[in-house]
């Protein structure tokens, strides 16, 4: 079981990394910077609920084709044997383009998370 997801859009940081924890032994935390300039990219990620191992790239835009590139990444990763994945309802997750390329890809079984299983 693999669990696919996007993080995004997110740019680079303007400032250097918080040093180190706190006192309390928490880390510190700074400030996300969230905007619309061209330096701004997506983060696809999946993690193997198995083992904890996890795949990550990045991309500039959150469309099929860079979804597609994040199962073609756990494909080569997992060689052998059926691949369930899990993920959340977003129209990329079911475009057609999406639902051609599974049909070439019989190992997978594509699932998703129930809409009121996301809400908070």
């Amino acid at each position: 079981m693999v669990c696919v997801d996007e993080l995004g859009p997110v740019t680079p940081r303007s400032f250097p990394p918080a040093p180190g924890w706190s006192p309390d032994g928490h880390r510190i935390k700074a400030p996300l910077e969230y905007g619309r300039g061209p330096d701004k990219a997506w983060v696809f990620g999946a993690l193997r609920v198995k083992d904890g191992k996890s795949l990550t790239f990045t991309s500039r835009s959150r469309n099929s084709k860079g979804y597609i590139k994040l199962l073609e990444k756990i494909v080569r990763a997992i060689p052998r044997g059926p691949i369930y994945l899990v993920a959340d309802n977003l129209s990329t997750h079911k475009s057609a383009l999406l639902r051609e390329w599974l049909e070439e890809h019989p190992r997978i079984e594509h699932a998703f998370s129930s809409p009121r299983a996301q809400r908070g």
